[in-house]
Formats: structure tokens, C-alpha cells, sequence
């Protein structure tokens, strides 16, 4: 899910564009009895233009829209186009779950239309609100700029909000029933390592290795499961322009679920690169969280332990995991351009940062 600023978008990219006329019909057809009472699109009615859409650049999965009506802005989603895995890009189950959520956790963006008729723009698609803010990516934006301190209380106040995310009462806000908690990172392990089988290109003995590893030493079930994000990073979380350190939004939850908090904390960890990283695994994955004033994973496991009172004593396996995974789904990305069902230039030295991050998964391993 995507909620980014003005400025953050751009023209669709060719060879994504879309039904707009469709879409408009659509849209003005179904949307007007989904807003709250006293909101409309009448300020863009039948004889006004048609829709305005730009993209959100970022990502390299679902494609997400800025679909204007006039002066209203809301954000759509949409799986990408070619052939995707069976349970991977669901978008009724992405709208049901921020449904689900965001009563009960305000940061979780709300949903207002899903349409699953394929008719309309060739797949499922859905609409939210559109928040307005900062996301920090491949450069520290002028808002935090070079004040050190500032990207310190950032730092914590993503720490934090894991925390409070994580803090969610999911007994008596019915959200466990969103997910099994119980052998949840058992079918993270074995789900992943299985997706890394069906979509390598070239033989790689640390991914079996590691997988193998991971495997042997799977941690037992929390006593106390909790909502996972498990898509929580740094550029999944939108800031206040106005003030940096606080969180407006958290982004992209399509694959929110319930089960072992520390999976959310390992994949953290994971996309929070620091300048005394190898260079083969830094490179793969550079973040402004290299720079000065930001925190040290170290730090981030400190805060979070603080804040939630939890052990993570085993971290490391998390963290593992986490690089694990992410090699997998950029596996998956590579494969789907090693095949032709893609030609997105940006996916071409792919194999190469799956190569460094398993490198990196396999050195954490000799640690343990």
C-alpha cells in the first residue's frame, strides 16, 4: 500500500497503463456510497474532466495509482501485470485486513472500495485514503536533512511504533482471526525456502545451505502472538513533514498476519544497512541508514526490547530469516525477468543482489 506525498508521483510507466475510462465508470459509479457522510466527487461530476492518475515510483511488486477527482486524491492498488505466484498479490485480502485494522490501529490506512470484477482493469484492484507525508528512500529528504538528532528520535519513532503495532490486543479486537499464530514462522521457513526452489536460476549453496539451517533451529511459538506487519521497514512508514519523528502511516500490508512479533523486528533489522557492513552486502542494499546520526541495529534491538518487554536473546535467527527471505523475493523478481514475463530493465542485475544477500545470510550463519 501506498500513501506518499505530492511530489512522489510521477507518470504512469509505460506499459502500465490502464483502462481509464473504465476505471472513471467505475469509480464514479461505486465510490460515492462508500465515503463518510459529507464527503463526495461531485466537485468532479459527469461534464467536469476525466480522472487524473499518476504512479508512486517506488516498489517493485504491486503497482500502485494517485487517482485524482478534481481536488480529492485516493490511492489504488493492483497486482502487476504477467503471471503472479497463486496466494501472492491478493488484493480482497490486502482491503480486508487494513478493514480489519484500522478501527483498532489508526496508522493502517482506510479502505473505501474493492472491486475483484477483472473486467474493469484486467484484475482486482481497491481504493483508500490518501495520506499525505514524507517517505524516506534512496535519499535523506530536506525535512530531516543533515540534523543528526533528527534522525535519531526518526529512528526511535519507527522502533516505537513496531512496538505499539506490536501492543495491539488481537484477543479482544477479534484480529486473530486474520491468521494461525501457531506454527507461523515454521510455515514462514518452510513457505520461503520452498519459493526459493521454484524460482532459482542458477545454483546457489548458501540459499540451500541457510535454508537447510533455519529449518533445524526453528524457534517455539510466543506465548503471546501479535499482529506482524511483516513488510516493516523504513520506507513502509510515512513521516509528518512538519515533524520527521512522528509516524503518520504505515505502508504496505498485504502481508499483515498474526504470529511471532520478532519476525517484524528481524526484517527490520534486515533493510537497516550500516556503514561498517561488507561492501558486497551494503551495496545490494544501500540506505541512508549508513549515514551518521541514524541508529545502529544494535540500538534498534535495545529500543525495541525496552519498549516491549520481549526477549530477543535470539535475534539473530530473525535477522537471518529475514535476509533469507528477501533474497527470495528478489529471486522471484529476477526469475520473472530471466524468462521474459517482464522486460523492466530496473530487474536486470537482480541475481546479483540475491547473491550478496545470501552471502550475508550464510557469514551471520557461522556466527551463531
Amino acid at each position: 500500500m501506498d500513501s506518499r506525498s505530492a511530489t512522489d508521483t510521477a507518470p504512469v510507466r509505460p506499459g502500465e497503463e490502464l483502462n481509464w475510462k473504465a476505471l472513471e465508470a467505475y469509480l464514479r459509479e461505486h465510490l460515492p456510497s462508500k465515503l463518510a457522510a459529507g464527503e463526495s466527487i461531485s466537485d468532479a461530476g459527469p461534464d467536469a474532466a476525466g480522472i487524473e492518475v499518476e504512479q508512486f515510483p517506488g516498489g517493485h511488486s504491486n503497482l500502485t495509482y494517485c487517482v485524482r477527482f478534481g481536488d480529492r486524491e485516493f490511492v489504488m492498488r493492483r497486482p502487476p501485470f504477467g503471471p503472479v505466484a497463486p496466494t501472492a498479490h491478493d488484493m480482497p485480502r490486502e482491503y480486508r485486513l487494513l478493514a480489519a485494522i484500522h478501527p483498532h490501529f489508526r496508522l493502517a490506512p482506510e479502505p473505501y472500495l474493492l472491486c475483484e470484477d477483472t473486467s474493469i482493469i484486467g484484475a482486482p484492484f481497491y481504493l483508500m485514503e490518501r495520506r499525505k507525508g514524507i517517505v524516506v528512500r534512496q535519499a535523506v529528504p530536506p525535512e530531516i536533512g543533515d540534523d543528526l538528532d533528527l534522525r535519531r528520535r526518526v529512528s526511535e519513532s519507527l522502533v516505537d511504533t513496531l512496538a505499539s503495532l506490536h501492543a495491539v490486543d488481537i484477543q479482544s479486537s477479534g484480529l486473530i482471526n486474520i491468521g494461525k499464530p501457531a506454527g507461523f514462522v515454521k510455515r514462514q521457513v518452510e513457505g520461503w525456502a520452498g519459493r526459493w526452489d521454484r524460482s532459482r536460476t542458477s545454483d546457489l549453496p548458501e540459499m540451500t545451505e541457510s535454508a537447510r539451517w533455519l529449518i533445524d533451529r526453528l524457534p517455539p511459538d510466543p506465548e503471546r502472538p501479535t499482529l506482524v506487519h511483516n513488510d516493516y521497514k523504513l520506507d513502509n512508514v510515512m513521516l509528518d513533514p512538519g515533524d520527521p519523528a512522528r509516524v503518520v502511516a504505515i505502508l504496505d500490508w498485504e502481508m499483515c498476519t498474526v504470529g511471532d512479533p520478532l519476525i517484524d523486528v528481524g526484517l527490520l533489522l534486515c533493510y537497516w544497512p550500516q556503514a561498517d557492513d561488507p561492501e558486497l552486502f551494503a551495496g545490494s542494499l544501500r540506505s541512508v541508514t549508513m549515514l551518521p546520526g541514524w541508529l545502529k541495529r544494535a540500538e534498534i534491538i535495545e529500543r525495541y526490547a525496552e519498549r516491549s518487554g520481549r526477549d530477543l536473546s535470539n535475534i539473530g535467527y530473525y535477522h537471518i530469516f529475514a535476509l533469507f527471505k528477501l533474497a527470495v523475493v528478489i529471486q522471484q523478481i529476477y526469475y520473472r525477468y530471466h524468462v521474459g514475463q517482464t522486460n523492466d530493465a530496473r530487474f536486470a542485475d537482480f541475481d546479483k543482489r540475491v547473491a550478496a544477500l545470501a552471502k550475508m545470510a550464510h557469514t551471520m550463519i557461522q556466527s551463531q
